[in-house]
């Protein structure tokens, strides 16, 4: 067997996987113990990255509208189409649209393609949409995008604030290293969010925070830090920038309590991630957090900084290699000195001017024809860009649209002219840089499948048919080098980035590559920084539009759910996207029931889930969901084309929206072994199972069975005194193809056993028309740890028999024991058993 040492496929922590390939396409997967980033922990999606590395769905050809066709034809066509759109109209009519799924060497790459040859900035990354606000607030602050600290810095803080960070949800390692400095040295958190997350709810204090109200409470925080006397007056302009917004909507007790905290830890680090970002004010909220660090010199020292988490596993990657269309390559901007110094480095024929359109205004001018050749290379914009309607309106009518990608099938490849078929992570070899700025390497598990390429390999290709020099290398390593190597003009014009020791390593160093560090523990130590006065700003009540729209991420799904949305045990967590909506805000909703939320750029339909835990006056819905998984519950067609003034980072989290019920004649599931898609339904949606797909289904009228079921032996229940009818398809050897299960007034039965009996045979037939074995079997209750399997009653089992403690649960039944991204769950789930045992007693 054998093992190959690399990094996730998931977010920004950059956790280091040992993984022992045992098949043609089956990998073993657990946590590498001695990569710095993670330690050998890892979260449920990166546990479970294997039963994601199958071929199912998979791009293994070059494709030409629906016709398969070689490299050197699909090639050639892309390079002519791109040589034509510049000659007729221009460089600024080509684009690229890129992706923080893509490798340092994949970005570096296409950067020198478009902003040294093709001669246009217009290259921009779905970074765009996670990440630019810090960059933006970095740059204000330092000089350069530069995170000035380190995941040690967390480990020896006595204070961690967690501002727009679901820190258990989506950097679950990171939250287990929280934890471990809790327990260690009773460091307190302190979580800043508009919704009560699961993280939240793990915290010493919480501050329920107005939607962009983030602004006005770190103003005021300064503010009170100075009244204390604990800030440097020489490093404060006079007079102090306005608190507003009382404390960002924040009660007065809860303020207090928050200055308290404050006030008696200077050992304070500051994480904030896309709650904070996704703002039409994103960039002003990274400042007035690095603006309080630097009035209390908690900055440069262990155990304090602010602290930007990233979302993808190589937006810092992309970000160093010039992926925005606001930098060039290595944090250098676009002076004339610095514009001279690149194109002599890439002896580039054909120098870019100046920034590019970043994201919303890039799919703009493809909207309006500015734009007439698109490249999108590993992301999803039909999905996840803002406004995700206008986005397919803007694809549909591009002259040329190129799609580089490991999936077939995806919202987006709908609208591709071209399809280039991309390695996908199991692949992959070269590095990626995590929220740290820790270089690790990504090293291929599996040989390409079919046409499949490397992405520097594809764009390298095209740049020579389009005749270009400089693009001729035959591995990743050689991509780096000049990378590493070019790193030196970044030394000249005065940045931390510097990686020129590594521009020097032979192939054989590139493969054997050890995780590094760039810029040290604190780069900003000794070098000059910049205070930048930002106010709060209210983004303006729409009476059409009564409640605040967030949107986010699940725990255990990943973007547009190409990746994730294949594994069975991920699944388990959430099968459907949910509206969460306070009890107040949900008259005339019915908890499971269906709801649509409206905004003035679209609409869509969802799962309704009503809590405590939202907000009044506030919903949230997530981003995953496409065309592909679900007949509606897509978040991004939701929010608005508002962006922040300086970033150009859309603004996801607080636009105006209204709820309003769905109702449907019919509720059903459906299992079956193939993907299909519903036509004409109410509401559809699916998730993965072993050996096939579950379907939730509602809708109006009679049912269509014939176009819900396969071909096979039919054996069918019917109810029609209650609406109920039940069918299950045989193949000719007795295994169970498919099975449909409806009602119009009734209950619809569990999922879970009806769901193990795909593909298998044995059950008797009126098991499977009641969906349950004769004999019952255990009912461990919905998954809540999805890395153990454990369910909330064997927890609640054990929780009975004494566990006493998240820890104690752990021990008896190995829930929350692994990624830990389900401990405040069962911390909940305690304290509610707690608050019965009480309630009981009195």
């Amino acid at each position: 067997m054998k093992q190959v040492h690399t990094t996730c496929a998931y977010c920004g922590v950059g956790c280091g996987i040992a993984a022992e390939v045992t098949g043609e396409r089956s990998v073993t997967i657990r946590g590498d113990a001695d990569h710095p980033a993670n330690f050998g922990k890892l979260c449920s999606k990166g546990t479970h990255l294997g039963e994601t590395v199958s071929l199912d769905g998979r791009l293994l050809h070059p494709m030409i509208g629906e016709r398969r066709a070689g490299w050197d034809e699909a090639l050639d066509l892309v390079a002519d189409k791109m040589r034509d759109c510049i000659a007729r109209h221009g460089p600024d009519s080509v684009a690229l649209y890129v992706s923080g799924q893509l490798l340092t060497e994949d970005y570096y790459v296409a950067n020198k393609l478009m902003k040294g040859f093709v001669g246009s900035a217009n290259i921009d990354t779905n970074s765009r949409l996670c990440m630019a606000s810090a960059v933006a607030a970095h740059n204000r602050a330092f000089g350069e995008d530069i995170v000035p600290v380190t995941y040690d810095d967390l480990d020896e803080a006595d204070l961690i604030l967690l501002v727009g960070s679901n820190t258990a949800w989506c950097h679950p390692v990171i939250w287990q290293r929280i934890e471990a400095a809790r327990e260690k040295r009773g460091t307190m958190i302190v979580v800043i969010d508009p919704r009560r997350t699961e993280t939240a709810e793990q915290a010493d204090l919480f501050v329920p925070v107005l939607p962009d109200g983030d602004v006005g409470l770190f103003n005021a925080l300064l503010v009170e830090m100075a009244a204390r006397g604990l800030v440097d007056e020489h490093a404060l302009p006079q007079p102090l920038p306005p608190a507003g917004g009382e404390h960002g909507g924040v009660s007065a007790g809860v303020f207090a309590a928050l200055s308290d905290l404050v006030a008696a830890h200077p050992r304070m680090v500051t994480v904030f991630s896309m709650g904070s970002n996704q703002s039409v004010a994103g960039t002003d909220k990274g400042n007035a957090i690095i603006n309080l660090h630097l009035a209390t010199g908690r900055i440069n020292l262990a155990g304090a900084g602010p602290f930007s988490m990233t979302g993808q596993p190589n937006a810092m990657g992309g970000r160093e290699v010039g992926g925005l269309a606001n930098m060039l390559a290595c944090h250098l901007g676009f002076s004339d000195e610095e514009r001279a110094d690149v194109a002599a480095f890439w002896q580039a024929p054909r120098m870019c001017s100046g920034p590019g359109l970043k994201a919303v205004d890039l799919f703009r001018a493809v909207h309006d024809g500015r734009v007439k050749f698109l490249w999108v290379m590993a992301t999803n914009p039909a999905v996840s860009m803002p406004d995700a309607g206008f986005v397919r309106e803007a694809l549909a009518r591009c002259e040329t649209v190129v799609v580089s990608d490991v999936i077939a099938d995806t919202d987006t490849a709908k609208f591709a002219h071209v399809r280039l078929p991309a390695l996908a992570w199991g692949e992959k070899d070269g590095t990626v840089t995590n929220s740290e700025r820790r270089v690790s390497r990504q090293r291929a598990l599996f040989a390409a499948p079919g046409d499949a390429r490397a992405d520097w390999a594809i764009i390298g290709d095209v740049a020579q048919r389009m005749g270009f020099t400089g693009f001729d290398w035959t591995n990743a390593a050689g991509v780096f080098r000049e990378y590493a190597a070019m790193t030196a003009l970044a030394v000249k014009h005065g940045k931390v980035l510097d990686l020129t020791d590594k521009a020097g390593v032979s192939d054989a160093e590139y493969e054997a590559l050890e995780p590094f560090l760039w810029g040290g523990r604190h780069p900003m130590a000794g070098r000059a920084m910049q205070f930048v006065p930002v106010e709060a700003r209210v983004r303006e009540a729409d009476p059409e539009y009564p409640l605040r729209l967030n949107t986010g991420r699940y725990r255990d799904q990943w973007h547009t759910m190409t990746r994730t949305g294949l594994s069975p045990t991920l699944a388990q967590h959430r099968r459907e996207p949910l509206l969460e909506v306070h009890p107040a805000d949900a008259a005339g909703l019915a908890d499971g029931g269906l709801a649509r939320v409206v905004t003035a750029s679209g609409a869509s339909v969802f799962r309704v889930s009503v809590t405590e835990a939202q907000v009044r006056g506030q919903v949230f819905v997530p981003m995953h969901w496409t065309d592909a998984m679900a007949s509606g519950g897509r978040g991004n067609v939701l929010p608005d084309q508002s962006v922040d003034p300086v970033s150009g980072q859309p603004g996801f989290k607080n636009n105006a929206c209204r709820i309003e019920p769905v109702a449907s004649d019919w509720r059903a599931f459906l299992v079956r072994h193939d993907a299909i898609a519903p036509q004409g339904l109410v509401w559809w949606s699916r998730s993965a199972i072993t050996g096939g797909w579950l379907y939730e289904l509602a809708g109006d009228g009679a049912v269509d069975a014939d176009v819900l079921l396969p071909a096979g032996e039919r054996v069918e229940a019917v109810d029609m005194a209650r609406g109920m009818r039940r069918l299950a398809v045989l193949d000719a050897g007795g295994m169970l193809k498919a099975a449909l299960y409806v009602t119009r007034t009734g209950q619809l039965p569990a999922r879970e056993w009806i769901s193990g009996q795909l593909g298998a045979s044995g059950a008797a037939l009126p098991e499977l028309l009641a969906a349950r074995p004769s004999a019952p079997a255990p009912d461990r209750g919905p998954v809540v740890c999805v890395c153990h399997g454990i369910g909330a009653k064997q927890i609640l089992a054990v929780v009975e028999q004494g566990a006493g403690t998240v820890a104690d649960v752990g021990k008896a039944c190995g829930a929350g024991t692994n990624c830990g991204s389900c401990r405040p769950a069962i911390a909940r789930m305690l304290r509610e058993w707690n608050e019965t045992l009480v309630e009981a007693a009195e």
